[in-house]
């Protein structure tokens, strides 16, 4: 009688399903937003000296508005852009804050002529606060009452002088999507010049550069300018009525939770028409 055989060996385990997937996408992904940060920091560098150089401050907005649009470009990231063909000039955009790539889409959607208004704390990143103080932003305090209040002034005044400005209200943003309660600032400044505000929300930056990562990734990123808004100027609460009314309308259309204390509706916001269509860039 012929021996038994042994039994042949089973096959091996089959590894889970997109197991050999992700072991290439995690390098990849991470060699991509590396590539998108060394991109940014070349196209910097070699901005640099015309940014220095350029007499006029739009040109200079206009170079760093092309840079912006390499750097996303580079990390995979697309931008659908809504409303920009209504958007009045001058006036201010208000935009929630998800990321810090927002200032990044911001400065590759608008046109040159929008300057920023950033915490002063900026200010202490000297490279970042070089840069930002070539293309015209604006550094205000948010702790001290002194210098609150001068910087303040200082941003109405610029409004009055028809300058159109970009405001993240927030002052900041979470780990945890939401949108926090909005600084009153922007809203002062626009009553005060009689500016309308823009209502913007920005969609997308979170899941391409979350809080607490360094490394971007790809993905769409979307850009909505949503109907202007203006308050009556004689109201002794219009900058009041402009925050109520642009916050309500941003977090309609962010869909996201609600992370501020319930207040009372102010009275006396004028609208005017959702603008309507998309560019995709």
């Amino acid at each position: 009688m012929a021996p038994h055989s042994p039994a042949p060996p089973p096959p091996p385990l089959a590894p889970p399903p997109g197991t050999r997937a992700s072991a290439w996408h995690l390098p990849l992904r991470a060699t991509r937003g590396a590539l998108a940060w060394l991109v940014f920091l070349l196209t910097g560098l070699l901005a640099l000296p015309l940014l220095a150089l350029l007499p006029p401050l739009r040109w200079r907005r206009a170079l760093a508005r092309g840079v912006a649009r390499i750097t996303l470009a580079s990390a995979g990231v697309r931008l659908a852009v809504r409303g920009r063909e209504t958007l009045p000039h001058p006036s201010v955009v208000v935009a929630n804050h998800a990321s810090y790539l927002d200032g990044i889409v911001l400065t590759a959607c608008l046109p040159p002529d929008f300057g920023f208004v950033i915490k002063r704390e900026m200010n202490s990143v000297p490279l970042a606060a070089w840069l930002l103080r070539l293309i015209g932003a604006e550094f205000v305090e948010r702790g001290a009452r002194g210098g609150k209040a001068r910087d303040a002034l200082r941003v109405v005044r610029l409004a009055a002088r028809g300058h159109a400005l970009v405001f993240f209200p927030e002052g900041t943003f979470e780990r945890h999507p939401g949108l926090l309660p909005f600084h009153r600032g922007a809203f002062a400044a626009a009553a005060r010049a009689g500016l309308p505000v823009v209502p913007t929300v920005i969609r997308g930056t979170r899941a391409c550069l979350a809080p607490g990562t360094l490394l971007p990734r790809a993905g769409r990123i979307e850009v909505h300018f949503l109907a202007a808004i203006t308050a009556d100027g004689a109201a002794r609460d219009a900058a009041a009525q402009l925050r109520h009314t642009a916050r309500e309308r941003i977090l309609a259309e962010l869909g996201e939770p609600d992370l501020a204390p319930r207040a009372p509706a102010p009275h006396g916001i004028m609208a005017g028409a959702e603008p309507t269509g998309a560019t995709r860039r």
